[in-house]
């Protein structure tokens, strides 16, 4: 009976350690940033460029969540491209343009991929184009999975679309652009 009693005291404080363990190792920037998605719109279908810079700006929290002015000023422009975005300040954040390179065998993928991490692990999320229905839609890439890829978020209207295979998507497209950004010292 002692065994029992020891075994079953043992085993619910592994149990608890366990979960408290899980617990502390909770996100809170990763849940704030799931909260921007779902009270975020792309207003527009040809809108996804500035939804997605806009989604960085509520993140950073200079606009607040009913912000779509980018949206609203593009609309449905059907000729642009992150190149309206590149050194851009936006509310003491600037973007920059990178990896602007023809998407062939040729493409630095292993540097995309890595320019990507070293992003994620200073805390920052990145713009991501990525093909979608014979066009590009744009996602932002907010972490990486224990096996080594990348989950992006983007919106089509209200809907909220999650990718968790984002490198195999790129590596089948012979590579893409991505959008970083700079924060102030202290945001």
């Amino acid at each position: 009976m002692k065994k029992v009693l020891l075994s079953l005291v043992v085993l619910m404080s592994t149990s608890f350690v366990y979960h408290s363990k899980a617990q502390a190792q909770k996100d809170d920037n990763l849940e704030f940033f799931d909260t921007v998605i779902n009270n975020h719109n792309q207003l527009f279908q040809m809108s996804c460029i500035p939804s997605a810079v806009e989604m960085i700006l509520k993140y950073y929290k200079v606009v607040d969540f009913d912000f779509y002015g980018l949206q609203k000023e593009w609309q449905n422009k059907a000729d642009g491209s992150f190149r309206d975005f590149d050194n851009k300040e936006l509310y003491g954040i600037t973007f920059t343009q990178k990896f602007v390179l023809p998407r062939d065998s040729s493409f630095p993928v292993d540097s995309l991929f890595q320019t990507i991490e070293n992003e994620l692990k200073s805390g920052k999320k990145v713009i991501i184009s990525l093909p979608a229905d014979g066009g590009w839609h744009m996602f932002v890439i907010c972490k990486q999975t224990p096996d080594g890829d990348f989950v992006s978020y983007s919106k089509l209207g209200s809907h909220t679309l999650i990718l968790r295979n984002t490198k195999e998507i790129v590596k089948k497209s012979n590579g893409t652009e991505i959008m970083t950004y700079r924060t102030p010292p202290g945001m």
